[in-house]
């Protein structure tokens, strides 16, 4: 029977799945899994967007252009679906009126006692300021705490990342403390706000908060 358990907790409830949608003042927003035929679309974002992200994720190896060329999109979609299906992530595309946004993942899921998980997302320049990330963050933080069966997620951001600082406490996630020199961002290791959430703190869901407080309609 141990052996049964150990194996079920191996495996990820909640991926694959497609959520919302949820309609915001940038349009309809849902959240699906990655898949390979985004490489275009990522692809041509990510490096239009080079000045918009690159100061706020994790240090990479190799120049910006490489990394987030259309040829490289294969095997990172591949390595996250990996990881999908051994249960250690859910990776989602986000999405605007059907159209590729962005990303949203929850990594370095942990089972067991903790229960736990990071998420971590971006959304496309043009879209930033229109609820898109919020709505994101809610969608994805509800099926966690659902159908993934998870108890708690964090998030961590730089000091100086306002916007994202807004996503994270518009969606209901608190504030709990700094991580000092916590990962090394733009060639330097950067300090860290720690937000996080617990599923008991989430009541009927963050989706819920928002359709009450006129952020989002169901759509």
């Amino acid at each position: 029977m141990a052996a049964l358990a150990d194996s079920a907790e191996t495996r990820h409830p909640g991926w694959p799945a497609t959520l919302g949608p949820l309609r915001i003042p940038a349009g309809v927003v849902a959240v699906r899994p990655v898949r390979l035929r985004d490489a275009g679309e990522w692809s041509r974002v990510r490096l239009r967007d080079r000045e918009h992200l690159e100061e706020w994720e994790p240090t990479g190896i190799g120049p910006w252009a490489d990394r987030n060329a259309f040829w490289s999109w294969p095997s990172q979609w591949a390595a996250l679906r990996g990881l999908a299906r051994r249960g250690q992530c859910l990776p989602f595309t986000i999405t605007v009126d059907g159209k590729f946004a962005g990303q949203i993942t929850v990594g370095n899921v942990i089972r067991a006692a903790l229960r736990s998980a990071w998420v971590g997302y971006w959304v496309s320049s043009e879209i930033v300021r229109g609820g898109v990330a919020t709505a994101a963050v809610a969608l994805v933080t509800d099926h966690a705490f659902d159908v993934a069966g998870l108890h708690r997620l964090e998030a961590t951001v730089r000091p100086e990342n306002n916007a994202s600082i807004r996503v994270l406490t518009k969606a209901g996630y608190r504030q709990e403390g700094l991580f000092e020199r916590y990962l090394d961002v733009a060639g330097a290791w950067r300090d860290h706000l720690c937000f996080a959430v617990t599923k008991e703190e989430t009541g009927d869901g963050l989706v819920s908060r928002l359709v009450a407080s006129g952020r989002a309609d169901l759509a």
